[in-house]
């Protein structure tokens, strides 16, 4: 199928980098899963030629995590926007995060619901005019790289979609990650909230020298940041959630007399 977003729409540009990190890692079409929610960015599964599951509203990351427990040895994408991630679907979020299983997570923000032409997101500033909020936002947006790093994500970063060449490093990054990874995609909605000028303004990468190791100074910088910064916030390695789980579930049948088998038995 060919994608039929709005021209201009910073999720083709994300796409686009989608298709080069996948072309670049050589990663085989059947061995990769793309989830994604609903909202614009939700149509990218039928854009790629791997397996793809599109399913019901703020429900990616349950799903994802249950490709990557069913089948370790697939590549697993988890793709979303600012409504479906922090939304409806924001309390799977901090879950997933501190159960790290092996999937990256791509976000498509663009500050605004697109889908259902132009409403106020969770990530909109305060003050935003909107046809939801005709006198203004009285909420302050969220921030999802602080929330990120706090519920303990192994990989943090941003990206923009009119930077291709680096968000396709993001993702190549994100995707060989061992554990989860978050990248919030800066993606502008070019129909309701068109950003791309005041934003190819303002974002600027992280510094060369930034220690992405250091968890406390990422989440100073994502609380006080007064522009974007692109690029690896944090990083960091622990065990995933399906090593976890395939260990827990090893040490219990290892309790039980005769295995699986034994354990069957005692309900037969």
């Amino acid at each position: 199928m060919k994608p039929i977003w709005c021209p201009g729409c910073g999720d083709f540009a994300v796409l686009s980098s989608l298709y080069k990190a996948l072309a670049e890692l050589q990663l085989p079409p059947q061995d990769v899963v793309c989830v994604s929610g609903i909202g614009c960015s939700g149509r990218t599964p039928e854009f790629l030629s791997t397996y793809g599951l599109h399913v019901v509203h703020g429900r990616v990351l349950p799903h994802a995590l249950g490709v990557r427990l069913a089948n370790p040895k697939l590549t697993v994408l988890g793709v979303g926007g600012d409504g479906d991630a922090f939304a409806i679907g924001a309390g799977h979020f901090p879950h997933a995060a501190r159960r790290n299983p092996d999937v990256c997570y791509i976000v498509m923000d663009n500050e605004v619901y697109g889908l259902t032409k132009g409403q106020t997101s969770p990530t909109s500033k305060a003050d935003f005019k909107t046809k939801s909020t005709p006198y203004g936002s009285s909420e302050p947006a969220i921030n999802p790289i602080a929330m990120a790093i706090v519920h303990d994500a192994t990989f943090v970063a941003r990206g923009f979609s009119a930077q291709p060449q680096e968000l396709t490093k993001l993702i190549v990054d994100g995707i060989q990650h061992k554990g989860f990874a978050f990248l919030q995609i800066m993606s502008p909605c070019v129909t309701f909230f068109d950003t791309y000028a005041a934003w190819k303004e303002i974002v600027h990468p992280l510094p060369e020298d930034w220690d992405a190791s250091d968890k406390a100074k990422a989440i100073n910088l994502a609380l006080t940041e007064e522009v974007p910064h692109l690029g690896v916030f944090y990083r960091t390695e622990r065990p995933t959630f399906e090593e976890r789980a395939t260990w827990a579930s090893e040490k219990a049948m290892a309790t039980q007399k005769g295995g699986l088998d034994g354990l069957i038995a005692e309900y037969a």
